[in-house]
């Protein structure tokens, strides 16, 4: 199957486009597109992959559904388009970086910059009903976001994964940790954060890291 997507990533995942689950992922996909109101728009299904080629990448950011409310999701997790109100965990991991690295609380919630940076921040379910949190769930975009995964663990070396909450964590068997560094913490949701997402420096963490591999760091 011919998928419209950055070319360095269709090179990797042309073997997960060809497979079957993939095929009828689509064909949903497009049905709910015909049928109701599904964000994001279409064309931006695959933005942080047309944005952050696969050798550019540097962190890992892994959420699970994208925001259910028209307006905000425009295919980054945890990013919302300028102008937008800042959700909830948003804010949060704002608040850490503040605290963490002393920056300023930024008054945009558009992380575009932390992609252009390498900052490669997906959601395991990439698209969803408005007003429908998790409607996408299990028709096959987990299957290709953990290949996603894989395929980084697998092909490139010293990368972070920042693995926030249960189910994030999960995906800790999908990395090489002989390789990367992985962070764990709870989500950065308004209900879990003060349970060990404030405080858990992440942000410093992974500089300290990409700094003694000789990796330019991110300007958070």
């Amino acid at each position: 199957m011919k998928v419209k997507i950055e070319e360095s990533w269709r090179q990797r995942l042309q073997e997960e486009f060809d497979k079957p689950y993939f095929e009828r992922l689509v064909s949903f996909v497009k049905s709910e597109y015909g049928r109701a109101n599904v964000l994001p728009p279409g064309h931006l299904i695959f933005h942080v992959f047309n944005s952050c080629p696969f050798e550019k990448v540097k962190v890992v950011i892994l959420g699970q559904d994208p925001y259910p409310n028209p307006g905000q999701y425009y295919g980054i997790c945890f990013s919302v388009p300028e102008g937008v109100a800042i959700p909830g965990s948003l804010a949060n991991i704002f608040k850490e970086i503040h605290r963490d690295l002393g920056k300023p609380i930024p008054t945009s919630g558009n992380l575009d910059r932390w992609v252009a940076q390498g900052v490669f921040s997906m959601n395991s379910v990439l698209t969803v009903r408005a007003h429908e949190t998790g409607s996408h769930r299990n028709m096959g975009w987990e299957t290709f976001t953990d290949a996603v995964i894989k395929k980084l663990s697998d092909e490139r070396e010293h990368l972070v994964f920042m693995l926030w909450g249960a189910y994030a964590k999960e995906k800790a068997a999908l990395i090489d940790s002989s390789k990367h560094l992985i962070l764990t913490t709870v989500h950065p949701s308004p209900r879990s954060a003060e349970y060990g997402f404030f405080g858990c420096r992440h942000f410093s963490k992974a500089n300290d890291y990409l700094r003694n591999k000789g990796i330019e760091e991110i300007d958070w």
